[in-house]
């Protein structure tokens, strides 16, 4: 099922600025809170949904390469979810990540999550991956090995031998302390992360040897992305989950995948459009013939008419590169060269001094050929 466009979730325009996104994110939050919509399925998708194109939205990176691929270019590679909130993460992610839109609790000036407890979320990592022409055209499937760091197992991500853990003294659990300083407006109470445990509200008993209290380990690990038909040079896909573990227990981090392309040997891109040159001696150009043409896969004839000029340019629709948001195939443009020889012999000399003065073989001054840059805007037009 394909996705909904972000901003037609958050019914913004795509020009919209930031305070824009965030007024129309905060809104529909409002509207479909849990709490506002207790053991209501279809609020709680809409409240995931609206978190997901706020996390995209909000971000200029993010919201750049959507506007470029559109949801290809922020979590089409991963194959099955794709997308952070709408795809698995739950509510406590949510207020987690978005603690300045929901004032770090529900409606009632509660804390969510443990009484503030901050969530460590792991880095995301960046791997880069080569494809060539054909991979492009149709999508792949790529087998990764990455070196990253991964949930402990043998504390299972815990960081505690014994699974054991003290209640911080220093924010008695709640992961953030109040400080309170006198100005001359009266006294101004702030909350910042407690700085003993991190914003966890806990402190490990007993570390666990395998990966001393952090509850993560560097392992390597082979990752299956699917990359979708159609990506270019710099896109940078995102896959859900596949970054850093966090430590004990936290959020992963996102794997993003950016993308390389090989040159083709014969073939140039640009944007779905596929370009080829062709070389064809006068005597076809003039009789007329057919020659074979080059395509990502195979190999194609096209019919050369007699009289063609150099620089005219055939097309075959279809047969260029899919487009990324699924809107069809570009077109094989061929440029076609008519080839003048060198090196002529004696016999060969002779039957083209004989041809020369034929008014065939003179060019006429009053048919003006247009040139390469006007034929390709004429196409294109």
């Amino acid at each position: 099922m394909s996705k909904r466009d972000f901003y037609d979730i958050l019914a913004v325009s795509k020009g919209a600025s930031d305070d824009e996104i965030k007024k129309a994110y905060r809104k529909l939050a409002i509207k479909y809170h849990p709490d506002k919509n207790p053991d209501d399925k279809a609020a709680e998708d809409k409240f995931k949904e609206a978190a997901e194109a706020y996390e995209i939205l909000s971000n200029p990176e993010k919201r750049q390469r959507y506007n470029q691929f559109g949801h290809a270019g922020v979590g089409g590679a991963s194959g099955g979810g794709g997308g952070h909130y709408g795809g698995g993460m739950n509510m406590d992610d949510i207020f987690s990540n978005f603690g300045d839109i929901f004032g770090g609790g529900g409606f009632g000036g509660g804390q969510r999550s443990g009484g503030g407890r901050r969530v460590m979320r792991g880095s995301n990592l960046r791997i880069k991956v080569k494809l060539n022409l054909s991979e492009v055209a149709k999508g792949v499937e790529k087998k990764l090995k990455v070196n990253k760091f991964v949930s402990c197992k043998t504390c299972k991500g815990s960081g505690a031998k014994s699974g054991q853990f003290d209640t911080c003294k220093s924010c008695n659990g709640h992961g953030v302390q109040t400080r309170t300083q006198q100005t001359f407006l009266g006294a101004m109470q702030t909350q910042v992360t407690c700085s003993t445990c991190n914003g966890e509200g806990k402190i490990v008993k007993d570390k666990c040897n395998t990966c001393h209290g952090d509850g993560i380990v560097r392992e390597e690990e082979v990752l299956s992305v699917n990359i979708p038909a159609g990506v270019a040079e710099g896109m940078q896909l995102s896959v859900s989950g596949k970054g850093n573990a966090a430590p004990r227990g936290g959020i992963n981090g996102d794997l993003l995948v950016v993308i390389e392309e090989e040159e083709h040997e014969l073939l140039k891109r640009d944007g779905s459009n596929l370009f080829y040159d062709s070389y064809v001696n006068f005597a076809d150009a003039a009789l007329g013939t057919s020659i074979e043409i080059p395509t990502v896969d195979a190999k194609v004839k096209i019919k050369i008419e007699p009289g063609t000029q150099s620089g005219k340019v055939l097309r075959l629709k279809g047969k260029g590169l899919p487009d990324i948001n699924s809107y069809g195939h570009g077109d094989l443009l061929v440029n076609i060269n008519v080839w003048t020889p060198q090196n002529l012999s004696s016999e060969e000399k002779k039957i083209l001094e004989n041809l020369k003065e034929s008014k065939n073989f003179t060019p006429n001054p009053n048919r003006k050929e247009k040139g390469f840059f006007d034929r390709m805007k004429e196409y294109f037009e």
